[in-house]
């Protein structure tokens, strides 16, 4: 099951952040340049792949679907280079960030775009905890585990740029059947903006991207997010590339802001919506754990 493509009409482009389709601008800030990319296999993160190999980028592709990977790399060319990495398997993890290290150097910037998604009801959890260790292993601990691997090799080397694609769930009011992806969510970006001011002082910048609605796989189970305006992986892949351009320190779409500064009367708002959307909604085909055709 997936998303039929088209282009982003005018609410797609007000619900997302802002993108860079600026291809000259984009080789600037990337030619010759060593980028990791984890979630590399499918959508947003094969997307990014393919825009920054074709802009002069020697690309170090990381998702568990080699076959996908090899299939990409090949595509891209020789500057392309694939490994296989399950981010639920923390020891392994540090194995792969250290065969990376040795194989590549370090990265001049990385993209941590691998993401596990759940929209799950609580009374559908009480016998799954693996939602939440799943969710929490594939968007905090994994992802945290490699970048203490990578981030000494980035200071010696003398710095360079993390780009964390998050989601505008951790920038407003919590919505109900998101609470594993959320949490999840919620504790890798609020490392990084913990140790955003000891990445500086080492030369690492730091970009937090707010994704709106991706049109992929991960969501295309769920009806409701059929009727939502976001963005194709390719022009998601835009907004990366905004950040790579640009590097902001963060990067939301514009009604994030006004949404987190009118404060209480904003948060009421949000969880009336969220309480009529649940009273006329329902869990997903895939979420009930019943087979789903694709």
């Amino acid at each position: 099951m997936s998303f039929p493509s088209r282009g982003p009409n005018l609410a797609d482009r007000l619900a997302s952040p802002r993108r860079d389709t600026d291809r000259a601008r984009l080789r600037a800030a990337v030619e010759s340049k060593t980028v990791l990319i984890t979630g590399a296999s499918y959508g947003l993160g094969e997307a990014t792949a393919r825009s920054l190999g074709h802009a002069g980028a020697t690309v170090v592709l990381a998702a568990r679907s080699v076959d996908r990977l090899d299939g990409l790399a090949a595509e891209i060319g020789p500057r392309a280079h694939t490994h296989a990495l399950d981010l639920t398997d923390l020891d392994s993890v540090t194995t792969v960030t250290d065969r990376m290290l040795d194989a590549h150097g370090a990265p001049d910037i990385v993209i941590n775009n691998a993401g596990m998604s759940i929209r799950r009801s609580l009374a559908l959890q009480y016998d799954r905890p693996q939602d939440f260790e799943r969710t929490m292993a594939v968007n905090y601990l994994g992802p945290v585990r490699m970048m203490l691997g990578l981030l000494p090799a980035m200071r010696d080397a003398g710095g360079g740029h993390l780009v964390n694609v998050s989601t505008i769930g951790v920038r407003i009011p919590p919505g109900p059947r998101w609470g594993a992806y959320q949490a999840s969510k919620g504790a890798f970006d609020t490392w990084v903006r913990s140790v955003e001011p000891e990445l500086a002082a080492d030369g690492i910048d730091v970009t937090s991207i707010y994704m709106a609605l991706i049109r992929t796989r991960m969501s295309a189970p769920t009806p409701i997010m059929r009727r939502l305006p976001g963005l194709d992986p390719d022009d998601a892949a835009d907004v990366v590339a905004a950040g790579l351009t640009r590097r902001p320190r963060r990067l939301a779409p514009w009604w994030v802001r006004p949404t987190e500064l009118s404060g209480i009367a904003a948060d009421r708002l949000v969880t009336a919506l969220y309480s009529r959307s649940l009273r006329h909604s329902a869990d997903s085909a895939s979420a009930r754990g019943e087979v789903v055709s694709r």
